[in-house]
């Protein structure tokens, strides 16, 4: 359950990911440049510096949750594998008692 919420999350961080990467640009323009005003609330460089910060953030989170996602992996596998093995515990006890 917490495996899956993980991956979900992960997706959409890189969906959002893609989204303000595609928003920059490598030479400093990007959505920034588009911004021709004095007068705006934000300036050009509050933009890139907000973009470059949810970069990062997003690329810390993608991070994170990938690697706390391999810890849940292994305790939903140990949890299934647990559950096959009683399974496999109780036919052959069954069997045993039918013969």
């Amino acid at each position: 359950m917490v495996y899956t919420v993980i991956t979900i999350i992960i997706v959409l961080a890189c969906i959002l990911l893609t989204g303000v990467v595609l928003i920059q640009n490598s030479k400093g323009g990007g959505l920034a440049s588009s911004f021709q005003a004095q007068n705006q609330i934000m300036g050009v460089k509050k933009t890139t510096d907000f973009i470059e910060k949810t970069t990062w953030v997003l690329i810390t989170v993608v991070v994170v949750l990938s690697v706390a996602s391999v810890g849940f992996s292994r305790d939903d596998a140990s949890a299934d594998q647990s559950q096959i093995k009683t399974q496999i515990q109780q036919n052959t006890d069954n069997t045993a008692d039918q013969e």
